[in-house]
């Protein structure tokens, strides 16, 4: 976790922040002690794009409709 000043802090925010939301996390010092954490909130963080489609493929793999028409399922939506 990197040490940031308040000053430096207040200075930078915005930039801080983009880095927390890419999942740094850093420590706010006050004259040299440490008084606060900027953290990525929970959940925040997104995923990497490419693993996502990876996991997507593979569920796709592994949960297929075979022998069932897309347009079948449709119509049987449309009754409800």
């Amino acid at each position: 976790m990197k040490k940031v000043g308040s000053y430096e802090a207040k200075t930078h925010l915005s930039s801080l922040l983009d880095q927390v939301a890419n999942g740094e996390s850093f420590t706010i010092t006050k004259h040299g002690l440490p008084v606060a954490q900027l953290v990525p909130a929970p959940g925040a963080i997104r995923p990497d794009v490419e693993s996502v489609i990876a996991e997507i493929h593979e569920f796709r793999s592994k949960h297929s409709l075979e022998g069932v028409a897309i347009k079948d399922l449709i119509n049987e939506g449309r009754k409800y």
